[in-house]
């Protein structure tokens, strides 16, 4: 099904560090390119964590009150001096092909502005960041019925066996009309509560056959 993706609204031009990169290094290249956090990558561009400027504010308070008595064998990020030792691991990452309701909840989630995309081999691709998000979600009503409309295409390939009609008013989707069996009708809503700027669905959407009525429970 159709839907926009992480990969599409991505930024691909991703500033990245090593292990080994100096945390001056680090912080004169997120005040250069106002960005609030870099991936941290190996050498096959695996991304091993990520280095943000709350990390780097950690660092700075823990070296203020480094001069108070630490419990021995402890190592605070005070004592860092590279990216391996201030950057939080593991990272949180997303997959350039998820859609991007999957990016918004992780960082939700995660409570991150930004996250790293990966390819399907783990490589980084990208990053996305939360207002690239917030674009992703303003959208016209236009635009999401049109997508809404592919989505009923694909999932109605015939249209003598059903038709469903839907209408867009301040990103509320009104569907209507009817498919042949009921599990078409609950995943078209699910589908369609997937697209970006989709703010509710009303389901007026009947069946002809309910498929879903003798399944197993268990």
């Amino acid at each position: 099904m159709t839907g926009t993706a992480v990969r599409d609204v991505m930024t691909r031009e991703v500033y990245s560090v090593r292990k080994g990169t100096p945390i001056a290094d680090i912080a004169e290249i997120l005040s250069g390119r106002g960005i609030s956090a870099v991936p941290v990558v190996d050498d096959d561009r695996d991304v091993v964590g990520v280095v943000s400027e709350a990390d780097l504010l950690l660092r700075q308070i823990e070296s203020i009150t480094a001069s108070r008595p630490r419990v021995p064998g402890i190592r605070s990020k005070a004592d860092g001096r590279t990216a391996a030792d201030v950057m939080s691991s593991p990272a949180v990452t997303v997959e350039a092909d998820l859609p991007v309701a999957e990016a918004a909840r992780l960082m939700v989630g995660n409570r991150v502005k930004r996250l790293p995309v990966v390819d399907r081999y783990g490589k980084l691709t990208g990053i996305v960041s939360r207002a690239d998000l917030v674009h992703a979600f303003v959208r016209t009503d236009a635009e999401i019925r049109e997508e809404v409309l592919r989505d009923i295409s694909e999932l109605v390939r015939r249209p003598s066996r059903g038709e469903v009609r839907a209408e867009v008013e301040n990103g509320i989707v009104t569907l209507g009309g009817e498919v042949e069996r009921r599990s078409q009708a609950v995943l078209l809503v699910a589908l369609v509560r997937r697209i970006p700027g989709v703010i509710e669905v009303v389901d007026r959407v009947r069946f002809g056959w309910d498929d879903e009525a003798n399944r197993p429970t268990g």
